[in-house]
Order: structure tokens, then C-alpha cells, then sequence
């Protein structure tokens, strides 16, 4: 399985919200550079960032932070945030994304999320479904919907999705494990590489993910607060 850690961005700075809430903003380091090459020096090959100012813009906004990164680390990652136009995945892309997640995009225009699919392929799309008491919500959070995430997954999985990024946001930024029974259920009723985001606590959270069988876990604040030890983690990995 692999580990990914994240860095979501708020004005150019690493910070994390709890619940997707803005105003339970904490920054931890205002140079998101210096956390990814953290990331590499213990290991890690991959990374999760979000571009929060451009999940509520509608528009890509911190595409300079994922050039740094990219640019000056060998992480893998994936970008998401505020993807909503062509112009935006192209920006993304060209600033050294591996791969894209698309939610609010996939839930609210799907004919343009499967072109983006079309277009870029399977291995380069994620789907981004992130639920509330299971109903997809949208616009960084800020929005919920009526759509159960499991038939949101299934849906998508008969389009040719292949990778998925599932947060529960009950869980999100909580500290105290992630939702263990819905993983488990997507991963019973489908064939997606499902990566797990959201309420990762310590070391055995991650091993529990890893023996149901999902593809990668996104890792946050359990990181930042010291919850999991990264250099341990990575040496068990």
C-alpha cells in the first residue's frame, strides 16, 4: 500500500482545516517545500496536495507551490483543488502534476470529467469522493449533496474510472481513526485502487487499511501532530 502524505495549501502555506472547516485553519509551516523535502528525506515517493484557495475559487490558484515542489523534489503527486475548466488540468499538468483528482468536477459536470478521462486516461484521473454521512459533497466541502458516495464510485467504475480518493469528512483532521466499515464496503462491491483519506490516526489505522485491501492512504495532521512517527511508518512500509 502506499503512503501519501498531504499538504493542503491555504496563501501559499502548509495548513490544515478539521472537517473541511476554513475557519479551524492551523498552518505548520509556510514553506510547503521544506514539509515535501521532509516527506522525501524519510522515504516518502508520493504526495497528496490540495489547492484549498482553488477548491473555493473554482479555478486552479497555487499552481506556483506544485511547480516548486515538483520542480525541486522527485515526489509523485497528485494534485487537487479547484479543477474545473480545461485550462485548469492543463496547468496542473504542465507544473508537474502526476495526477489529478477531480470531485466537485465529476458530481456537477460529468460529461467534462470524462473527457478529461478520455483524454488523459485512467492512470492520470483520480475520482475525488468525498462524502458527508455518506452524501458526496462539493466546492471544498462547503457543499453537500444528495448522491450516496458508494453509488458515486460504482457509477464511475462502469466509465472506466480506475483510482479513487474517498475522505469521510466526519472523520477529517478528528484524529481518531478513519471509517473503516465504508472502505471496506467499496471495497467489497467494486474493483477500484482505493486510496483512503481522512481520520488516520496512528500506525495500526494504516495497517488496518492496508490488510482490506486499499491501493494508498493519505496521511495528514496524524503527521504534523506527531500522532504517527513517518520515519517508523515508512520503515514498517
Amino acid at each position: 500500500m502506499r503512503i501519501i502524505p498531504a499538504i493542503d495549501i491555504i496563501n501559499g502555506k502548509c495548513v490544515r482545516l478539521t472537517k473541511g472547516d476554513y475557519s479551524t485553519q492551523k498552518t505548520y509551516n509556510e514553506n510547503p517545500l521544506e514539509v515535501a523535502n521532509f516527506f522525501e528525506d524519510n522515504g516518502v515517493a508520493f504526495l497528496h496536495l490540495v489547492d484549498l484557495d482553488g477548491a473555493k475559487s473554482n479555478t486552479i490558484i497555487n499552481h506556483k507551490v506544485l511547480y516548486e515542489i515538483a520542480s525541486k523534489t522527485n515526489l509523485k503527486i497528485d494534485f487537487g483543488g479547484g479543477l474545473k475548466q480545461h485550462k485548469d488540468i492543463q496547468i496542473a499538468f504542465e507544473n508537474g502534476a502526476n495526477q489529478i483528482t477531480g470531485g466537485s468536477i465529476a458530481y456537477k459536470s460529468e460529461a467534462t470529467f470524462l473527457e478529461w478521462l478520455t483524454t488523459y486516461g485512467s492512470s492520470k484521473i483520480i475520482l475525488g469522493a468525498d462524502a458527508l454521512h455518506r452524501k458526496i459533497a462539493t466546492q471544498g466541502w462547503l457543499d453537500t449533496s444528495d448522491k450516496d458516495v458508494v453509488d458515486f464510485i460504482l457509477e464511475y467504475e462502469q466509465k472506466g474510472i480506475e483510482y479513487v480518493i474517498s475522505t469521510d469528512i466526519s472523520k477529517d483532521g478528528m484524529l481518531q481513526g478513519p471509517s473503516l466499515d465504508l472502505y471496506q464496503e467499496i471495497i467489497s462491491k467494486s474493483n477500484v485502487k482505493l486510496i483512503a483519506s481522512g481520520g488516520i490516526t496512528t500506525i495500526e489505522d494504516v495497517i488496518a487499511l492496508k490488510n482490506m485491501g486499499c491501493e494508498g492512504a493519505i496521511i495528514g495532521k496524524a503527521i504534523y501532530e506527531g500522532t504517527i512517527n513517518l520515519k517508523e511508518l515508512m520503515k514498517l512500509c
